[in-house]
């Protein structure tokens, strides 16, 4: 598998996956739609960055505006025959060859790239890393967030990148925030989500378990609960994602920068054939999706209803967080991922998604580490990162 799609350096310290832009850099989204595009300006996070003396990298492989499971449909991807599935940014983490990488998450692929290559993804708190500079697609849920090997790192990075963006309509206001690892989590309570547990195969069900003992032993209480919307949630994200996803690819149309198609006699033939041959089976049938959920005849019963469905699960969900520290799930089904034709990719993306969907959908901060995944209250990422750091000790 290809992991950097541009390199900069070899000093540097962080990478940028391809759904975030760096001035003058190829900036893609893992799509030939975008083929050739160097935008103009830096995204803010990656501004920051550079501010507090961080290099830049490189940018990092994605699957086409990050809609498969961990970019293994990226139109610059080598994938040979029987390798198994990984994300670029967290295989990079991995072998330490950065300190951390920025990603995008939108539909749960950065949280799942992290669990299957056994390092930390903090998505944080809608509204608190601006999205200025992101390719974006699900504008409501998705959200820029953190790669490191460690829960420390994750803090570090994620203290310089938050924190309040005038160009950002969804920045929330604080000037900054602060992310430790020093929480005391002696006397927390975390739970299981069954509907969660059943879902997983054998091996991530004793990850769960095995990562459950450790913190029952670091004096958290841990016990198993049921939440019957976990499957609606998730529905409800992925009508609410491909709809917004369909209205903002629009803008790719061969006109003004990316990928033009060279067989057209029109406008109209230029629009067609451009999208035709710039986007991949997976990114046009969620843009069908999309469009039907929000056509005159299925907008009540599908959009409509997905936005009065999210309000309902936002207040279960803070409901649920006034009982419990946070939400023990797997990040995703299995530890492994073999390659599949991308005419099943809606299907397997729907399927495992409902492991991720409800912190997109509600805006809450999950974080995955030691291939488990953590669900916290709005802002509470630094109780996640002290019981994840709970547990990194305890391995040392």
């Amino acid at each position: 598998m290809k992991y950097y799609m541009v390199k900069f350096s070899d000093k540097g310290t962080i990478a940028v996956d391809d759904t975030i832009l760096v001035k003058g850099e190829l900036s893609c989204a893992g799509s030939h739609i975008l083929d050739g595009y160097k935008p103009l300006f830096s995204a803010e996070a990656v501004e920051r960055l550079i501010a507090k003396g961080y290099e830049i990298a490189g940018k990092t492989n994605v699957g086409e505006f990050s809609l498969d499971l961990v970019g293994e449909f990226s139109y610059y991807n080598e994938l040979e025959d029987g390798e198994t599935l990984k994300g670029a940014a967290a295989e990079l983490v991995k072998s330490g060859e950065v300190k951390a990488a920025l990603g995008v998450d939108m539909n749960g692929s950065t949280r799942r790239a992290a669990a299957l290559s056994g390092v930390a993804f903090l998505k944080p708190t809608y509204g608190t890393v601006s999205r200025y500079g992101v390719i974006s697609c699900a504008a409501s849920g998705e959200q820029l967030g953190v790669y490191a090997k460690d829960a420390d790192a994750v803090a570090e990075i994620m203290t310089v990148i938050a924190g309040n963006d005038k160009k950002d309509g969804t920045s929330l206001r604080n000037e900054s925030y602060t992310y430790n690892t020093n929480d005391d989590v002696k006397g927390a309570k975390v739970c299981v989500v069954k509907e969660l547990f059943d879902k997983a195969d054998d091996t991530v069900k004793a990850n769960i378990t095995s990562y459950a003992q450790s913190l029952k032993a670091q004096g958290v209480e841990v016990e198993e609960i049921s939440l019957d919307f976990v499957d609606i949630a998730n529905t409800a994200w992925q009508i609410l994602m491909c709809a917004e996803t369909c209205n903002n690819v629009s803008r790719y149309d061969g006109v003004k920068y990316g990928h033009r198609s060279e067989n057209y006699r029109n406008i109209d033939e230029l629009y067609v054939n451009s999208r035709t041959e710039g986007f991949n089976f997976l990114t046009k049938a969620v843009i069908l999706y999309g469009s039907d959920v929000l056509s005159k005849h299925r907008y009540a019963d599908c959009y409509d209803k997905a936005l009065r469905i999210r309000r309902q699960v936002a207040d279960k969900m803070k409901e649920l967080f006034s009982k419990y520290t946070a939400v023990l799930t797997p990040a995703c089904s299995k530890t492994e991922y073999a390659q599949y034709d991308i005419k099943d990719a809606f299907t397997k993306v729907f399927e495992e998604s409902v492991f991720t969907a409800i912190p997109n959908l509600v805006g809450t901060p999950a974080l995955v580490s030691n291939g488990v995944q953590l669900m916290g209250n709005h802002f509470d990422e630094s109780k996640l990162l002290s019981i994840a750091k709970t547990v990194e000790r305890k391995g040392e």
